[in-house]
């Protein structure tokens, strides 16, 4: 059965359901590529629901700055505003699952990482050359990652890298050459498509799989908009940016 792949939930639960709901009966295990909370208006919540199912994750640097291991100043002010109040309402037994979760695993022939192999907390990997950098840290033949919010992969060709834009709901065969892939996010996408992005893949046919499900929206907004998240965090969800 696949895996199923998904990455920076931000505390979205509607988002997070839908994509559960999208991929019903295809998978039986989640990889998870950290920044479960954060941004959004369900931190237990988002936590409590994976937990329920056979799973694997990674902390991002939201995670992170909710449990106090980044300096929050280095977030801009809405971001900040979220970690405050996402540190506010964390249950402390979520707080000490989320402290057990590694920035990095191995699986082969896949390395996790939330952001990138380089720095696996906070770089970003949005162009070619960041990518093509990257490559020399890890050792797998695939990279999964999150962080951007954005779709797509990086494939390394001779001394090429080639970028590669999603093709949703067609499933491919990995490129036998080295990828750095990222499924997008379910919580927060930032590519102008609000819908929740996850993939699922199938680890013995090396199968790849993007995916896209339309969210009820309006209904985390409310929520945001009820605990006084800042506008622009609750106004991005719908033009996905």
């Amino acid at each position: 059965m696949p895996i199923l792949i998904i990455s920076d939930i931000h505390a979205n639960l509607a988002a997070f359901e839908a994509v559960l709901a999208d991929a019903e009966g295809q998978w039986d295990t989640i990889w998870c590529l950290g920044d479960i909370i954060g941004y959004g208006p369900n931190p237990n919540e988002c936590v409590d629901l994976l937990r329920q199912y056979d799973h694997i994750s990674l902390s991002g640097n939201h995670d992170w700055a909710v449990l106090g291991k980044l300096d929050i100043n280095s977030f801009n002010d809405e971001a900040q505003t979220a970690v405050r109040w996402t540190q506010s309402v964390l249950r402390e037994d979520v707080r000490t699952y989320m402290e057990t979760l590694p920035t990095t695993l191995l699986k082969e022939p896949f390395t996790l990482v939330h952001a990138s192999p380089r720095q696996p907390v906070w770089e970003y990997i949005l162009d070619a050359y960041t990518a093509a950098v990257n490559f020399s840290y890890f050792d797998t033949t695939y990279c999964l990652v999150g962080h951007t919010h954005v779709p797509g992969a990086f494939q390394q060709e001779n001394n090429h890298i080639l970028v590669h834009q999603p093709d949703y709901r067609q499933p491919r065969t990995l490129s036998e050459t080295r990828c750095i892939i990222n499924p997008g996010s379910v919580g927060q996408p930032r590519d102008s498509d609000p819908r929740a992005a996850y993939a699922l893949l199938d680890p013995e046919t090396l199968t790849w799989e993007y995916r896209r499900v339309d969210y009820p929206i309006v209904q985390t907004q409310e929520q945001m908009n009820k605990i006084g998240m800042p506008e622009k965090l609750i106004t991005r969800l719908a033009h996905g940016w």
